[in-house]
């Protein structure tokens, strides 16, 4: 090689080195190696989400997330997970909502999919592909996102299939900037997608029913390209969720209607009683001025033209917020709520004036009612039995 083309090559060297080692700067563990600073539960149990030598392990029950404290919006983001049983599923959630979104467990936001080979076997060959195990990138109940490469609707498939079957370890690098998303796996850049929204909010890990591994989490934040409050998630609140997805522990159950409740993953069901009013579900926790969450599905077929379920707060004698036929302070009945769909209601109380919110999956336009409640003290809040069988899920409180 000529002196010349030699010099070259070492300064080229010299500087893709130095460019590269400036690119790897800041980076900082998202994990501290001992427990779980830095991150909140947002609707799964205690035992879910544990942290032993720098490994973060999730059971994979209940089904739901466990997200940072801070919202993110431009980022890289690197990890090494590993699915500990054949056909683990998991997920990395990029710029998600605080809590989980109506009638799923999950947050909204784009997913990142952590899944393992083993998954494929539940793949119909004889239809179009919709899913793969090497690293799809997709938006989730609501969020939306134009797809890089080969996709299925807004699923991003990864141009390569690079990642390693259980109980190898893989390695992902996400990267966030300006509302657009990639993902490399084990190396290269295999998908992703531009437009994100939203371009700014939490980033979370996902359990849903496999235990899975995550090590050596760190982050380098990159300097905002100015996400607006309409272009980021909302900032949480102070949101306590109130049920675990394992059992009823912070519930109080009169031990006649123990077989009435089941706890069944993320869903709470509430068993037929033959049409006969049963006593009410209360949560320990407490509310005078603030706010109740909670996801109902009514049954296919449920008589609206009846009181269905029903909501107490600060310990009242009969619900605040009914569903079907009846009298209470706010009904919602049969023009409003249909049978087998999922609706989240939040009640908001402010002294004696009481508004419920009624919200649809991905609606714009939510159902809004006010009424009036005698009671202002604080007290409990609860789930009335009516005798309809009901499912719920998704309680919060602040």
């Amino acid at each position: 090689m000529k002196p010349a083309t030699l010099l070259h090559a070492l300064v080229l060297s010299s500087a893709l080195t130095f460019s590269h080692a400036a690119e790897e700067e800041g980076f900082k563990p998202m994990f501290n190696g001992k427990d779980l600073s830095g991150w909140v539960n947002a609707n799964c149990a205690p035992e879910t989400w544990s942290i032993k030598d720098g490994v973060v392990s999730c059971t994979g029950i209940p089904t739901g997330a466990m997200r940072t404290e801070k919202q993110y919006e431009n980022f890289i983001l690197e990890c090494e997970w590993r699915h500990l049983t054949s056909a683990g599923n998991s997920g990395v959630f990029v710029w998600g909502s605080p809590i989980s979104a109506p009638g799923v467990p999950f947050l909204r936001g784009i997913e990142v999919q952590v899944l393992d080979h083993g998954y494929m076997a539940k793949a119909d060959p004889k239809k179009p592909r919709w899913f793969t195990t090497h690293g799809d990138v997709f938006p989730i109940h609501g969020a939306t996102m134009e797809p890089h490469g080969e996709h299925n609707g807004q699923r991003s498939f990864p141009s390569e299939e690079r990642s390693k079957p259980s109980p190898e370890w893989n390695h992902y690098r996400v990267e966030g900037r300006n509302g657009t998303l990639t993902l490399a796996v084990n190396g290269k850049v295999v998908s992703g997608g531009d437009k994100c929204f939203w371009r700014k909010g939490y980033l979370a890990l996902e359990s849903e029913g496999a235990p899975v591994e995550f090590r050596n989490v760190r982050i380098k934040e990159l300097p905002s390209t100015g996400a607006t409050a309409a272009d980021s998630a909302p900032l949480d609140q102070g949101w306590k969720h109130l049920y675990n997805g394992l059992d009823l522990r912070g519930w109080h159950l009169p031990t006649a209607v123990e077989s009435k409740w089941k706890p069944s993953n993320w869903n709470l069901k509430l068993e037929s009683t033959g049409g006969q009013p049963g006593q009410a579900l209360w949560n320990e926790a407490q509310i005078g001025d603030g706010e109740f969450i909670a996801d109902f599905q009514l049954p296919k077929g449920a008589d609206l033209s009846k009181p269905c379920t029903g909501f107490y707060v600060r310990g009242g004698d009969k619900p605040a917020v009914l569903i079907g036929a009846g009298s209470a302070p706010i009904v919602f009945g049969a023009d409003k709520v249909k049978a087998g769909k999922w609706y989240r209601v939040r009640i908001t109380l402010a002294g004696t004036k009481a508004t419920a919110t009624l919200t649809e999956p991905q609606d714009a336009n939510p159902q809004v009612i006010e009424g009036t409640l005698e009671n202002t003290a604080k007290g409990a809040v609860g789930i009335a039995d009516l005798g309809s069988p009901v499912t719920f899920a998704n309680f919060f409180i602040r």
